[in-house]
Formats: C-alpha cells, structure tokens, sequence
C-alpha cells in the first residue's frame, strides 16, 4: 500500500491542534498536490521536500503525489509541515519503515540541502501535545527548538539538525543512530533586572511602585519631563514576584508563537515598550494570520506606555477589555483566535503639552482649556481601570547632586513577594484579579475605613469601579504591612494613589 500516515500539529492563536498528514502515492503523470485548506508557505512546501530528498541521496518518487492535511477545515500556515510530508513520501515509497511513525509527532522546515530550520511555536505546540494527554508520542523537531520544547514538563523530544538523521533513526538498527532525548539542563539564571537603587530621590514615587507591584495593580506615572518615569518603569519589573512555573510556560508559549523566545529567559517576566505610533493591530494582536500583539507578548510582565496621550485614542481603546478579562480574542472572517493578556500596565505621561503644569520653575503657559484638551486624549473610561495614579515631581538640583543610596530591587522584592504570598494564601490570587463578590469578602473596612473612603468617592465623584480598585489597594497595602485586616491608615494610603487628571 503506498500511503503513509504521520501526525503533526498546527498553530490557531494559543492553541495547537493536532493534523494528521496523510501522503499517497498514485500511478499517473508525475504531480505533487497539497490539500487540506493550505497557505502560500505551506503549498510551496513541496519545492523545498523534492530539493531536500534530492540533495540527502534519497530518490523522489515518479508517481502521482497527494498530501492531505486533516483536518480540511483547519488553515495550514508556515513551513513546520516539511518535515512530516518529506518523512511520509519516504514511507509512502518504502525508502524508511513505516512501522514506528505513529509513535511520534513531527515539525521542522526543510532548507533545500536537508538541513532542519527552527519553526515558530514549538513550545505551544508540545504543551498542546501533552495537554492533549498524549504522553505516548515523542516529538522530533529542529535542534534549534530543542531547548523550548524540553521545558515542558515529562515531554519527550528527539531534536534533530538535518533530514538524515531523522531517516537514520527509524532505519538504523544498531541504536547508535537513534536520536538522543534531550532533557532541558534546569539550570535557571536569576534575571538581571535593572535595580531600582539607581534611583535618585522619588522616595513617594517607590512606595507607590512597591505597592503595585505587591498587588499586580495597573499604575500611571504623571510628571513633567525628566522626573525619572522612564527610569522608574524600566526598573519596576525587577521588584514583582517570582513567577511560578505555570506562569512562565504560559507566557514563554505565546513569546514562541513569533519565535522570540529563548529559553535563556526562562522565568524573565516579559518588559514590552511599544512606540507611541504603534497601530491597533500590533498592541491587541491581528492579521489575516492572528498574531500575539504586545499586549499578549507581556503576559504575566508589564507593559509599558510611554506618553500616553500621543498613542492614537483608538488604539487606547482596544486596552479596555483585556485589561478587565485578561484576555483578546481576534475575529476574522475566516478565523478566530484566543490569545492570553494578563499584563500590567505601567503608563507614563506628562501633565499638559508643554510638560511643566505644576514644575517649581513655573514656566508652564498652558490654557485650562488646551490641559484639558491634552489629558481628554486619555479617556475616562480607560483611566478608570488603571488602579494608582500618581505624580512624579520634578527632582529639585540637590537632590541631583547626592549618591544614589536608595534601597536595592531585591530588598523591595522581597517585600512585595511576601505581601503576593499572603494574597496567594488568603486567596488564591492577586489583589488585583479579586472580583466583586471576593472583594466583598477579602476588603472589609470598619466604620472608620468606611468614613474615609466615602467621602473620597463624594469629593473625587468616583465611579463604582474606581471604589473598588481602591479597596484592592488598601488590601495590598495591608499586605505590605502584614494586617490581617484593612485599617484606616491603608485606606487613606490607597486614597493618594488614586489622584484622578481630572481633579488637577
């Protein structure tokens, strides 16, 4: 019988379905059809297998050549399917056994010399694999994909450099040839994070940024240029928690759908800065083949906006969702994905156009009405789901002049670890993820706390949502302090942090 069945698998947002490739070799004029709802890249697969079995010594079959990629329905991109229809032509032809094919899943690109190039999505596509409960097969794949792919745990993977030693491991019997498992090394680095001693001054600014990263709360950073908001965000993400091992695939799974992660930054909490002339589609994610955007690209790490107000207000927008659900799903006429975007979002910006509303120096000229004008572009919807503002002041010249002798990220990491400990205990999440139901139960204040934060939210005319954000504040900075319960003095805490633009 000259068929041959081998298993593979696809990329549809985070998930990975599986795809049988089916290859039958017919009698007839010589012809190579690829069916099974293919792309560009995937149709020109069969250039790069008939150079590829040329070039490795082995003889391209004469005949009629199908190849079916099933499901039919399922859209086939990328080259990851070289591998699998060249090992299925062998088979299909009886150039390699067949017998032990159905004990592995396979993907690599083919260059035309045979060599295996790295493919996009190895890490999601073995999480899938043993998601999926198929502890049974192993995986072969690019050796360059190798370390990724070994970091799931209890996967099986056979990396391999070029198509012969893929051949020589199913025909050699002397075990010599066989492709070694490889088993990732363990070994984790300890990120080098920017540290947040480097920091002159702002003594405020950090208390605020510790217990945000306590909480895992949203923060804007509003001061006039130079005042360190820069500085500040791109050190903030040395002072948040560890992450935990399920945290780390997740987000090292979606960094593999573009092919950006290395397994060197295994545990490194993602720290995305997009341009402010980023479009919709690169933030959310998009395209006619769904792509992760940066809000995806940070999960589970922060991401940062610098001048928030320049970014278009539609592209803003779109941030409104996800940052509620922790999640984006992008709907095409022919497709839909789901990604993860459990980010937080550290935002910066100055307090009018020219920047110095409120500088000591007072030569800030601006109108009420063009302050008004530059905050509007930041819309009171989207301001209202970001949990802290608050304003970074100008740093006065003395302060300049000093050593920098602020305390080191890993003194405050280890406090706001213990504080996400205790969150994680309580229950089960971050002050931030709480919902209302839970925040109910976990932010109970007495009469006093009661008091303080009413008539806040009567001064400020807060929304019912900013009320509650402040409750998860004042439960972080409970948490900071070890309280088992929220006194007044958190309460009026979280109440600085929550400085809306409009009341400036």
């Amino acid at each position: 019988m000259s068929l041959a069945v081998l298993r593979s698998r696809a990329l549809a947002g985070m998930e990975a379905p599986p795809v049988t490739v089916e290859v039958h070799l017919a009698n007839g004029l010589p012809a190579f059809t690829i069916v099974g709802l293919p792309d560009t890249e995937v149709r020109e697969s069969k250039d790069r297998v008939r150079a590829a079995l040329q070039n490795a010594g082995f003889e391209m079959p004469a005949r009629r050549i199908t190849v079916n990629l099933a499901p039919a329905e399922l859209p086939k991109e990328s080259g990851r399917f070289d591998l699998p229809i060249a090992l299925g032509i062998l088979a299909a032809s009886r150039q390699i056994p067949r017998e032990e094919l159905d004990r592995y899943e396979f993907a690599g690109e083919l260059s035309l010399s045979g060599q295996l190039l790295p493919i996009r999505g190895a890490l999601a596509m073995t999480f899938a694999m043993q998601r999926d409960g198929n502890t049974r097969r192993a995986f072969i794949l690019p050796m360059d994909n190798a370390d990724e792919a070994a970091l799931v745990t209890h996967a099986v993977i056979h990396p391999a450099r070029t198509l012969l030693q893929v051949c020589a491991h199913f025909t050699c019997r002397d075990g010599q040839s066989r492709l070694p498992r490889h088993v990732a090394t363990g070994d984790v680095r300890m990120p080098a994070y920017p540290d947040f001693a480097d920091v002159k001054g702002q003594v405020l600014t950090k208390r605020a940024l510790e217990v945000a990263a306590a909480g895992i709360h949203n923060v804007l950073m509003v001061g006039p240029p130079g005042a360190g908001k820069t500085m500040l965000a791109s050190r903030f993400v040395g002072l948040l928690p560890e992450m935990s091992d399920e945290e780390a695939l997740e987000s090292a799974a979606v960094q593999s759908l573009t092919g950006g992660f290395h397994a060197d930054n295994w545990k490194v909490r993602p720290y995305r800065s997009p341009h402010h002339t980023t479009s919709g589609v690169a933030l959310v994610g998009g395209g006619a083949v769904p792509r992760p955007g940066e809000i995806s690209l940070a999960h589970y790490g922060v991401l940062f906006l610098d001048e928030l107000p320049e970014f278009d207000r539609r592209v803003l927008e779109v941030l409104r969702q996800p940052m509620e659900s922790g999640r984006i799903t992008i709907s095409r006429a022919a497709r839909q994905a789901d990604f993860p975007a459990r980010f937080q979002l550290i935002a910066a910006m100055n307090p009018c156009a020219c920047g110095y509303l409120g500088h000591p120096s007072g030569k800030c000229r601006c109108t009420s009405d063009s302050i008004l004008r530059y905050q509007g572009r930041v819309s009171g919807p989207l301001l209202d789901r970001i949990d802290m503002q608050i304003e970074v002041p100008a740093l006065a010249p003395e302060t300049l002049s000093i050593n920098a002798d602020g305390e080191a990220s890993a003194v405050v990491a280890a406090r706001t670890a213990a504080a996400h400990r205790r969150q994680l205990q309580r229950q089960d999440k971050s002050n931030q993820s709480l919902t209302t139901r839970e925040i109910d139960a976990f932010c109970r204040l007495d009469k006093e706390g009661e008091a303080v934060l009413r008539s806040a939210m009567q001064h400020m005319q807060w929304s019912a949502r900013a009320y509650h954000r402040v409750l998860k504040v004042a439960r972080t900075v409970a948490d900071l302090a070890g309280a088992a319960s929220i006194a007044p003095d958190h309460v009026k805490e979280a109440v600085q942090y929550r400085r809306g633009l409009r009341e400036r």
